[in-house]
């Protein structure tokens, strides 16, 4: 028996690549990982300090349909009983053909390895609660959230092979893919700054991006800021945008309404900076700041520079 562990490679090798083969091997089997997107044998390569045994290099990228039967050909023909995912777009879309397909259950969103007798953790309801799922089918699937544990290193040879796509009448096709350059994915980061209306501007985004740059973080917004244009829709984050788990999360001028909260309450750390005592994010709060962004985060990027200049 093997995991097999699916990866996009088309843009690099993401720190959820990382994290999705090191629960793998946890697992305690041979790790199998199928890639698609890219066949840079060196790039792939890397994969064995994490775990992995083996490496199914597909060049091209799949759809949805294509990308379902030939994760099913490949866990066919490596015996694999546990297929790993990370909970993204592509898993949310997949996994659960793949589970009608071979009849297997599904475990989406995982936050933790299977304890001794089976059951599995997963975050419910946006992250208000947790749930302990146990799989009774023969195989079974599952989604890891990222930020859930942190990539760890091992020893051992990764072999990287040519795979072949299992062939299908495509309905989809994919023309091109788009990735912001020079910026951290927001569901890999592990520290976010992120602010709202209470910026009264784009023009004044400038306090942000320059207290993210001081902590290596990624910038995010809430929902309004996004609709009325301010910042790109990728930096939306919460219930209706991108689900975040970060170790440190940074709000400024966001009021906290509830769409919101459940985006962001996965964060270990949730710092809230509002000129609103009574503003309901105060209450998720680790730490809490009632004052004006405008003077708070450019003191705060002063503080983190003079730090880190003292520790380097």
């Amino acid at each position: 028996m093997s995991i097999l562990v699916y990866i996009n490679a088309s843009n690099g090798l993401s720190k959820s690549a990382f994290e999705a083969v090191t629960y793998a091997k946890k697992l305690g089997e041979s790790v199998i990982v199928l890639s698609t997107g890219n066949s840079d044998t060196a790039l792939l390569d890397s994969l064995g300090a994490y775990g992995a045994s083996k490496v199914l290099a597909i060049q091209e990228q799949l759809d949805e349909a294509q990308l379902t039967r030939t994760i099913h050909k490949a866990a066919s023909e490596n015996q694999s009983n546990t297929i790993i995912f990370s909970h993204d777009l592509t898993a949310k879309a997949v996994a659960p053909r793949l589970s009608v397909r071979m009849k297997a259950g599904l475990v989406a969103g995982a936050i933790e390895t299977p304890a001794a007798d089976g059951t599995i953790k997963v975050n419910v309801f946006s992250g208000k609660a947790f749930g302990i799922v146990k799989v009774n089918t023969a195989v079974r699937i599952i989604s890891l959230l990222p930020n859930s544990l942190q990539p760890e290193h091992t020893t051992g040879n990764c072999e990287v092979q040519a795979y072949t796509a299992e062939p299908v009448a495509q309905t989809i096709k994919i023309i091109s893919t788009k990735k912001p350059e020079g910026e951290i994915p927001l569901p890999e980061a592990e520290l976010v700054v992120s602010a709202g209306r209470g910026l009264k501007g784009p023009e004044n985004w400038s306090i942000i991006e320059d207290l993210a740059k001081a902590l290596g973080a990624a910038t995010a917004c809430s929902r309004p800021v996004a609709d009325i244009g301010w910042r790109p829709h990728h930096e939306h984050v919460g219930q209706t945008g991108v689900a975040i788990r970060p170790n440190l999360y940074i709000a400024a001028g966001i009021s906290g309404a509830i769409q919101h909260l459940a985006g962001v309450n996965g964060s270990k750390v949730i710092v809230v900076i509002n000129t609103d005592p009574e503003a309901p994010f105060f209450k998720a709060a680790d730490y809490g700041i009632v004052g004006d962004a405008f003077e708070v985060l450019p003191r705060l990027t002063e503080a983190v520079k003079k730090f880190r200049a003292a520790n380097n």
